[in-house]
């Protein structure tokens, strides 16, 4: 009787702390299509999640790579669609004249397609990294998890201060739009 009352209050428990654990979707639209994601991404004036992603020249490189500078993580699903081309192209522009700042940009595409698109577009103040071998969207929740698009990240901006704090966040509603470039501009500027 003992151990079964020891075991009920154990499975309590644990279910508890299961259900404290599990993250909520989100949702985003894809040219107006609902598509959920994991989760929402790293809350406001909290520590960002750590993470480990691969340059285009199959390196590691984590978020203490970057310490002591302000990091923007431009965060798409494909370098080869449009929208995702002129967000790196922009924040390549934008990337030369903002002091003490890098800004990472991030797809599951495979390092070697980013490298080609770099090379073919002229792109050299941004650093392109690859999610296809971690759980960088799950740690921000920005991975789609229904759709044709599902396994991809979504479009995202987050803004991370010297510290490590996030200081600025945006889930574009519309994957199929770019972000408030000017916003997360902004962020590093104040």
């Amino acid at each position: 009787m003992f151990s079964k009352l020891v075991f009920s209050t154990l499975l309590f428990f644990s279910a508890v702390g299961f259900a404290q654990n599990i993250k909520t979707s989100n949702t985003v639209l894809m040219r107006g299509e609902p598509v959920r994601t994991y989760s929402k991404l790293p809350a406001l004036n909290k520590p960002a999640p750590k993470f480990t992603l691969t340059d285009v020249n199959m390196n590691d490189q984590t978020l203490d790579s970057y310490k002591g500078r302000y990091v923007i993580l431009n965060i798409f699903p494909s370098v080869d669609t449009g929208v995702c081309s002129a967000s790196v192209h922009h924040f390549n522009e934008e990337a030369g004249n903002l002091p003490n700042t890098v800004v990472l940009c991030i797809s599951k595409d495979l390092p070697f397609a980013q490298k080609r698109f770099c090379g073919a577009e002229g792109i050299k103040n941004v650093v392109m990294l690859s999610d296809f071998r971690s759980d960088f969207g799950w740690n921000y929740g920005v991975e789609m998890i229904d759709s044709s698009m599902k396994g991809l990240l979504s479009r995202a901006v987050v803004v991370i201060d010297p510290s490590g704090k996030v200081i600025y966040e945006e889930q574009v509603p519309d994957i199929s739009q770019e972000p408030n470039y000017e916003a997360a501009i902004a962020a590093v500027k104040s």
